[in-house]
């Protein structure tokens, strides 16, 4: 396990939220390879999690998930995840709900697959920090780590893919490239999108996100 804690000023004496989960996390025999305090700094955020994804199983982090411009906690999240797992989100908020009503709707807590590793990211308020460690992370991390270790840890790019060009990369197990998918001709004479006829040869590949919420 590892933790890192987002934020422009708190310390390890005064990181509530990242005592309370080292205590938590010894207490029910998890091991903590490491723990980090990083600033609201996209590239901060992103280095230290990435870098504990290749080393830990789990990695938690708190803080930076709010509305605010100083907030971007999420995005780096979503940016490294090859497999989101919503639920975690979803769950988080129903909980909050129950404890805080409407005000819930302003959390944005995220989690999913990194690397092989787990990866979740909690507001940084130490009732936050409660709520999805008891409500939720307590009882299901010994099982989200015997899934991890039972698949072979599912969502790994093999080594160099995220560098190549999309014409350069290999087609990898569910991935589908439109430019290498037969087309049939359509009805009518119309040429098939990428063979030179019209507007449709302007068809472009759709990038995994664009256009998403």
């Amino acid at each position: 396990m590892a933790l890192v804690t987002i934020s422009d000023t708190r310390t390890p004496e005064t990181d509530t939220s990242g005592q309370y989960l080292m205590t938590e996390l010894r207490a029910a025999g998890h091991e903590l390879v490491g723990y980090r305090i990083v600033k609201d700094d996209a590239v901060e955020i992103r280095a230290a999690l990435v870098q504990f994804s290749r080393e830990a199983q789990i990695v938690l982090s708190s803080g930076g998930t709010g509305i605010t411009g100083r907030d971007v906690t999420v995005p780096v999240v979503e940016s490294i995840l090859t497999k989101p797992i919503p639920g975690f989100g979803e769950l988080f908020r129903m909980l909050s709900y129950q404890q805080v009503g409407g005000a819930a709707m302003l959390s944005r807590a995220v989690g999913g697959l990194c690397r092989g590793a787990a990866v979740f990211a909690m507001p940084g308020s130490l009732n936050a920090v409660k709520t999805a460690w008891e409500g939720i992370l307590r009882d299901e991390l010994p099982h989200l780590v015997f899934e991890l270790e039972r698949h072979g840890q599912p969502g790994v790019m093999p080594t160099g893919t995220e560098a190549l060009p999309a014409e350069a990369a290999p087609t990898l197990p569910g991935r589908v490239t439109l430019e290498r998918l037969p087309l049939a001709p359509l009805p009518g004479g119309f040429p098939a999108a990428g063979t030179g006829g019209g507007a449709a040869a302007g068809l472009g590949r759709h990038k995994k996100g664009e256009g998403l919420p």
